[in-house]
């Protein structure tokens, strides 16, 4: 699990002072991508061995709006990891732990070469399924 805190800027909102929907796709996206980097997967290191990751699903659902100047926590889980495939939880809360959002994100791996679906290597579906909560791991 990964808490990232985001402070919201006056750039981040509609013209209501409301933080704009499809920011918190950017926000799910820094946390998932400080997860990974705090379990020791350096996404970059793979981009150089033409290993690049691509989201297949997100599923965002709204529950309160976040608002400017507001300081967010982010927090991603890892719960499910097959060979080919890793899911993702985000809930995102404001300063008064009121749920604002939460989601589901899908990636995969896919070779930069050929754009083919790669089997992720094992070193990178050990470090996932040793942080995976949901109990769902198998190398299918």
């Amino acid at each position: 699990m990964n808490n990232l805190e985001i402070r919201i800027y006056y750039e981040d909102t509609d013209c209501g002072g409301v933080v704009y929907h499809s920011n918190y796709l950017k926000y799910m996206e820094r946390s998932r991508t400080e997860l990974l980097r705090s379990i020791g997967l350096d996404l970059a290191h793979y981009h150089t061995k033409g290993l690049l990751w691509a989201i297949t699903e997100v599923n965002i659902k709204y529950r309160f709006p976040a608002r400017y100047d507001d300081l967010l926590t982010v927090t991603s889980t890892i719960v499910e990891v097959t060979s080919y495939r890793v899911e993702f939880k985000t809930e995102i809360y404001n300063q008064n732990g009121v749920l604002c959002a939460h989601g589901d994100v899908k990636m995969v791996g896919f070779y930069a070469e050929t754009g083919k679906v790669a089997r992720f290597p094992d070193e990178i579906i050990e470090k996932l399924e040793i942080h995976c909560t949901g109990g769902k791991s198998g190398r299918k």
